[in-house]
């Protein structure tokens, strides 16, 4: 099912990036556990990194969103890929804060001050990181600020996960509105007009599960030649693509002598993927080899040859 809609207005003037994520935040929620408000945290940049992956034009261009600070969240990271494959954790699933004072789960609280960090795999030599420090912590300001400071784009970033009662996920959607060069004056008062008698995204998102209902729910009353219209319908899903491969160039990262003491005093290791929560085992004969490889790495970094 596409759930996801990238349109633009009849004028030029904007780019609308669109998404009904729900079945993706609770799926990342029955992986994680969380409370409402890390539910609340990690869908909002679930859904964010499947917007911006979207975004990107190479077929295996990639992107990580990173919110780190000093509240008891810690840190919330999710990937996106050009194909709408997207995947996430949250550093403490636990966190658990009383309502803030406009009534809300208090993902800002959870987070506290630190930053913002993208990072864009684009198939060059070097990645784009582009870094700032958090406005309030709770997602969406951050990213439209983010998109202004570091890529000079006048956008609005609009993220909501609603969750119900009994703690699981009722709805989650996320929307990007950015201005195109040419916009028209009036298409840009007719937007914040909009934007400023909207209701919450996570309310229009429950009462309008298919993307082309909600994007009509938020943009139905602007001016028809301000209306957006559907360029592409797309698909943002979960998918972790952790293996056995990549668990071993982690291990291989602690080098020869820590992988030794951890065979000497363990006899064996095991591996969690912080995303999909899947468990590795590293027996011994595979600790051994491990050992073998590393002593190869550093004496082939040592000028010893293979």
């Amino acid at each position: 099912m596409q759930n996801a809609i990238i349109a633009m207005d009849k004028s030029g003037s904007y780019r609308v990036y669109m998404a009904v994520t729900t079945d993706l935040v609770r799926e990342a929620c029955k992986i994680h556990e969380p409370t409402p408000t890390a539910s609340a945290g990690l869908g909002r940049v679930l859904t964010a990194a499947g917007l911006m992956g979207i975004m990107l034009k190479g077929e295996k261009d990639k992107l990580t969103i990173q919110f780190k600070g000093d509240g008891p969240a810690q840190e919330i990271l999710a990937t996106g890929l050009a194909n709408g494959v997207v995947k996430g954790y949250i550093a403490n699933p636990d966190v658990d804060l009383p309502l803030n004072a406009q009534g809300k789960l208090d993902v800002g609280g959870s987070l506290g001050i630190g930053t913002l960090t993208v990072i864009k795999n684009l198939g060059l030599k070097e990645p784009y990181v582009g870094r700032i420090d958090l406005v309030n912590g709770e997602i969406a300001e951050d990213l439209t600020t983010y998109f202004f400071l570091s890529e000079q784009q006048n956008s609005a970033v609009i993220l909501g996960v609603k969750v119900a009662e009994d703690t699981t996920v009722a709805a989650a959607a996320g929307v990007i509105i950015q201005m195109l060069p040419d916009a028209k004056e009036a298409s840009i008062d007719a937007l914040e007009a909009m934007l400023a008698d909207m209701k919450p995204l996570s309310t229009l998102a429950d009462e309008n599960p298919d993307p082309k209902d909600l994007m009509n729910a938020i943009f139905g009353n602007m001016p028809e030649e301000y209306r957006p219209e559907v360029l592409e319908e797309r698909s943002i899903t979960w998918k972790c693509d952790c293996k056995m491969e990549r668990l071993e160039q982690v291990m291989l990262t602690l080098g020869e002598e820590e992988l030794t003491r951890i065979l000497e005093e363990d006899g064996q290791a095991e591996l969690t993927c912080h995303f999909c929560r899947s468990k590795y085992q590293f027996d011994r004969p595979h600790l051994e080899m491990l050992i073998r490889v590393a002593k190869r790495v550093q004496d082939y970094k040592d000028g010893k040859g293979l």
